[in-house]
């Protein structure tokens, strides 16, 4: 039987309405909605958590509510729990990065797998840290260690989100412009040499063939548009009509 196709987020024991609505919203922000709450200390439904959560009461409405750790990871092959702290435990440590690749691996062969997130003031404590099979513990610096429980989830939420989906590490938002081909940066290359060249930049002489090489090699360097290369040509147009006026 093939299993749900993401994680289960549990957050055990959450103390503020406010963090499980702020982790409802970075839940949904990567596109992943089954959160499971453990023993939440102001009880549930929890208007704050609503009202933090701000458009992602989707996640909110379809939260299961356990009795303990142990029901809520009863179901699950593959147990992640999130923790800053060195324990007295032998387990396997991972960091968000490698936990939600391993995750989506094992998701993709029909396993069930659930993150922990431990209470806010506290963390979890041993006895829910060792229903996991591999603790996840972000490189933080180590003189201030405590992340929210909004943050770590946004953390998980996105590694989840990378392990996932097919994202470019960079790309170039064109905004409807196309790049300038070699001629049309050829051409705007002429045009500034013919100008200057009128204005008796190229001084002295024997000077003058290494400027325009290392023009032209500027050129060369920059990412020019078609629209920036037609701006570039209009300036010089302009520049010279100004020239000309009395």
């Amino acid at each position: 039987m093939t299993g749900p196709s993401e994680p289960a987020f549990v957050l055990i024991r959450p103390q503020l309405g406010e963090n499980v609505g702020a982790s409802a919203r970075a839940m949904w922000n990567f596109g992943l909605s089954r959160m499971r709450l453990v023993e939440p200390r102001d009880g549930w439904p929890n208007p704050r958590a609503v009202a933090m959560a701000s458009g992602a009461g989707r996640v909110l409405d379809a939260a299961q509510i356990y009795p303990g750790t142990a029901e809520a990871v009863a179901d699950c092959t593959r147990v992640y729990a999130t923790t800053a702290r060195p324990r007295d435990l032998t387990k396997t440590v991972m960091t968000p990065e490698a936990a939600m690749a391993d995750a989506a691996r094992r998701i993709a062969l029909g396993e069930r797998v659930a993150v922990l997130f431990g209470p806010e003031r506290a963390g979890m404590e041993n006895d829910d840290i060792a229903r996991a099979n591999v603790v996840v513990t972000v490189p933080v610096n180590p003189a201030f260690s405590s992340i929210n429980l909004g943050q770590c989830v946004l953390l998980m939420a996105y590694e989840w989100r990378r392990a996932t989906e097919a994202v470019q590490p960079a790309r170039d938002e064109m905004a409807g412009a196309a790049w300038a081909s070699a001629i049309e940066v050829e051409h705007l290359a002429r045009h500034f040499e013919e100008r200057l060249e009128t204005a008796g930049f190229f001084f002295p002489d024997h000077k003058a063939p290494a400027m325009k090489l290392s023009l032209r090699n500027l050129w060369s360097r920059m990412p020019l548009t078609q629209p920036d290369v037609q701006a570039l040509h209009g300036i010089l147009r302009q520049m010279v009509r100004w020239a000309g006026k009395p």
